[in-house]
């Protein structure tokens, strides 16, 4: 058995340098989507991070097909889908989880449809669906590292306009606040921190990345901030012990990885009822 040393040391050796790569991919992933996650539970749209995560796929089948980046691509469709489901959104007869159904189900039907016409694209495909760390390539972790810093700074910058958003839309209307934008600011950044997920976690799991921080997070922090502090030191956390775990026994890195985080959610939930058992 490798044991944290040996994984330790196995970081350093030359000839494993994906393994370091991999390393920094998880915790930029879990990083943002830690921040990311908090939003998107707070504001009760998790299945967006499913519908995103699948509505990528023409974007991976037309960049395939033309040559080009598969993580482009699939940020493209991405982006055109969680634009519509913003717009169409804002139709008080249309409830936003409707929406996001319709268009998950129409983009990866849509996908489906070109990888059929796509020879040879089934290996990409796979990648994409369950992740490879054997495939980052240090252009990809500079990328993700790019992608995260802007998604943190302009999550920064519209804190208070998104939150405000979140808690009461009809209010924040009323304050004049440019509803529309912020939806469309929201699911562009939980577009982008699902895309520099995929290739590590893969987009069947990726959700998880979204969700289960955040959610520990509710469990134990009273305040948005503490939230978004505990989330993503869960995430990078749970992440690495998942990627050392994996390592060591030569298990799917996404699958091993989702496994820990739901070990941690559980010890965060066993601990609160713990401490409601001894309050009372």
């Amino acid at each position: 058995m490798i044991t944290p040393l040996d994984f330790l040391t196995d970081l350093t050796n030359p000839n494993l340098t994906f393994l370091v790569r991999a390393l920094a991919a998880v915790v930029l992933a879990s990083l943002v989507t830690g921040v990311v996650g908090c939003h998107v539970v707070l504001r009760g749209m998790v299945f967006i991070g499913d519908a995103v995560a699948h509505s990528v796929f023409p974007g991976l089948a037309v960049a395939f097909v033309l040559g080009g980046s598969l993580v482009f691509g699939g940020l493209v469709a991405g982006i055109i889908t969680a634009v519509l489901v913003a717009v169409f959104s804002q139709n008080r007869k249309l409830k936003e989880d409707s929406v996001i159904g319709i268009f998950f189900a129409g983009s990866f039907a849509l996908g489906i449809t070109i990888v059929s016409l796509a020879p040879g694209y089934s290996g990409s495909v796979q990648d994409f669906l369950f992740g490879s760390i054997v495939g980052i390539s240090g252009a990809d972790v500079a990328q993700a590292a790019g992608f995260a810093a802007v998604i943190l700074l302009v999550l920064g910058l519209f804190h208070k306009e998104l939150v405000a958003v979140s808690l009461d839309r009809e209010s924040a209307r009323a304050c004049g606040l440019p509803v529309l934008a912020l939806d469309v600011l929201l699911y562009v950044t939980v577009t982008v921190s699902v895309v520099i997920s995929l290739q590590t976690l893969g987009n069947v799991l990726v959700l998880a990345l979204l969700v289960i921080p955040a959610s520990a997070a509710r469990l134990l922090c009273s305040t948005l901030p503490r939230m978004m502090a505990f989330a993503p030191m869960f995430g990078v956390v749970c992440s690495v012990v998942g990627l050392y775990l994996s390592w060591a026994f030569n298990l799917p890195t996404g699958g091993v990885i989702v496994l820990t985080m739901i070990a941690g959610f559980l010890l965060c939930w066993v601990s609160l009822s713990l401490k409601h058992m001894r309050e009372r």
